[in-house]
C-alpha cells in the first residue's frame, strides 16, 4: 500500500512540475515576443484606406513604372516566394546585380526602419528608393508620374485614393499608396503566434526545445518583438568573422548611412518571421541552408558551437514562425495609351 501511495505521489508531483516548466517557457516567450495582429496596423501620416490599398496593389505589380517596363516591386519582393526573389542578390535594370539580398516585404511594416542598413525610415521611403536606383528600376519621379497620368484609369484611382487633393497623381502619393498596400502584407496565426496567445499545444516538443535554446543561447537579444527581429542594429561578427563570402569586406552596412566608424559592418537584425520560406540567408545571400545559417549565427554572434541536435531544434522552432500569407490575386493593370512612355533599356 505504501509503495502504491508513493508511486501515486511521485506521479502527481511529476504532473505538477511539467506544466510549471511549460508555463515558464511560455512566460519567457511572451516577455520577449508579441504575436502578429490579425488587423492591419496603423501607419504614421498615411491613413490605410481601401482605395489606397487597391491602388497600391496595382502599383506594386506594375512593371511599367521601371524604365525597362520589365521590373516591378514584386520582381524583387515576390509575394509567392516569401516576399523575396530567388537569387542571392536581385537582378535589376540591364541585368545588373544588386549588392545585397532583397529583404522580405512581408511584415515589413513592423520593422524599425527599412533595408538592411535602415536607410529608409518607413515603407513610403522604401517605395521610392528602388524606383530611382539605377541598378534596380532605373526610373525617376517624373517618369513615374508621366506613366501614371498617361492612363485615365490610374488618374481616376488616384482621385479616389486622395480625394481632397487637386492634383493627386504625385510621386509622394505613389509611395503612400504602395505603403498602404504593403501594410496589409502581414502573416498572422503562425504556430508560434498561437503559442504566444496561450495555446501550449501549438508547438511540439522539438519546437519548444528550439524556442528554449533560442532564448537561453541569447538569440533573443537581437531577434525579439513582433517581427522576431527588425528592431535594432547589431554588428555582424561579434565574436568571430563569418568569412568574406558571407560578410563581404566592401559592404560596411550601416556605416554607409551614418558615416560613423562604430557602424562598420553593422546591420539591422533580420526579422525572422517566415524565415523558412526565403533562402538564401544574410545580406549577402550566400547561405542556402537554414540550419547552416543557424550555425553561422551561433558561432559569429554568440561564440557558441551548437550541436547538430541544437541546430535542428532551433530550425524546428524557426519553422513555427511561418504564418498565414495573405491571398493576393495578381491584378489586371490599367491599359496603356499612346501617351504612355515606351520602354528603355539604356543605362
Amino acid at each position: 500500500m505504501r509503495e502504491l501511495l508513493g508511486g501515486a505521489l511521485a506521479a502527481v508531483l511529476a504532473l505538477a512540475a511539467a506544466p510549471a516548466s511549460a508555463d515558464d517557457l511560455m512566460t519567457k516567450a511572451q516577455q520577449n515576443f508579441k504575436p502578429i495582429p490579425s488587423m492591419v496596423p496603423a501607419v504614421k501620416d498615411n491613413a490605410v484606406t481601401h482605395e489606397k490599398i487597391e491602388l497600391g496593389k496595382l502599383l506594386f505589380f506594375d512593371p511599367r513604372l521601371s524604365a525597362s517596363e520589365i521590373i516591378s516591386c514584386n520582381t524583387c519582393h515576390n509575394l509567392g516566394t516569401g516576399g523575396v526573389d530567388a537569387g542571392p542578390t536581385s537582378v535589376g535594370h540591364g541585368w545588373q546585380k544588386g549588392p545585397r539580398r532583397a529583404p522580405t516585404v512581408y511584415n515589413a511594416v513592423f520593422n524599425v526602419a527599412q533595408f538592411w542598413d535602415g536607410r529608409a525610415a518607413d515603407l513610403k521611403a522604401k517605395a521610392k528608393g528602388p524606383v530611382q536606383a539605377s541598378v534596380e528600376m532605373n526610373a525617376t519621379p517624373d517618369h513615374v508620374v508621366k506613366v501614371l497620368t498617361s492612363m485615365p484609369e490610374y488618374v481616376d484611382l488616384f482621385k479616389k485614393a486622395f480625394p481632397n487633393e487637386p492634383a493627386p497623381v504625385t510621386f509622394d502619393n505613389f509611395a503612400k499608396a504602395v505603403e498602404a498596400f504593403e501594410a496589409t502584407l502581414i502573416t498572422p496565426a503562425s504556430k508560434f503566434d498561437q503559442y504566444l496567445e496561450g495555446n501550449a499545444n501549438a508547438l511540439n516538443e522539438q519546437e519548444k526545445a528550439g524556442l528554449a535554446l533560442f532564448v537561453e543561447k541569447g538569440c533573443v537579444a537581437c531577434h525579439n518583438g513582433v517581427n522576431v527581429g527588425g528592431q535594432g542594429y547589431f554588428p555582424f561578427g561579434v565574436v568571430e568573422n563569418p568569412g568574406a563570402e558571407v560578410l563581404p569586406a566592401t559592404d560596411k552596412g550601416r556605416f554607409n548611412v551614418s558615416r560613423t566608424a562604430s557602424d562598420e559592418y553593422v546591420f539591422r537584425a533580420a526579422p525572422l518571421r517566415n524565415v523558412a520560406l526565403r533562402a538564401p540567408y544574410f545580406h549577402s545571400g550566400q547561405v542556402w541552408s537554414l540550419k547552416q545559417a543557424v550555425g553561422v549565427m551561433g558561432a559569429s554572434q554568440l561564440g557558441a558551437k551548437l550541436t547538430d541536435k541544437e541546430e535542428d531544434d532551433i530550425v524546428a522552432f524557426l519553422g513555427t514562425l511561418t504564418g498565414e500569407l495573405p491571398d493576393v490575386t495578381y491584378p489586371v493593370l490599367p491599359v496603356r495609351t499612346d501617351a504612355t512612355p515606351q520602354p528603355s533599356l539604356a543605362k
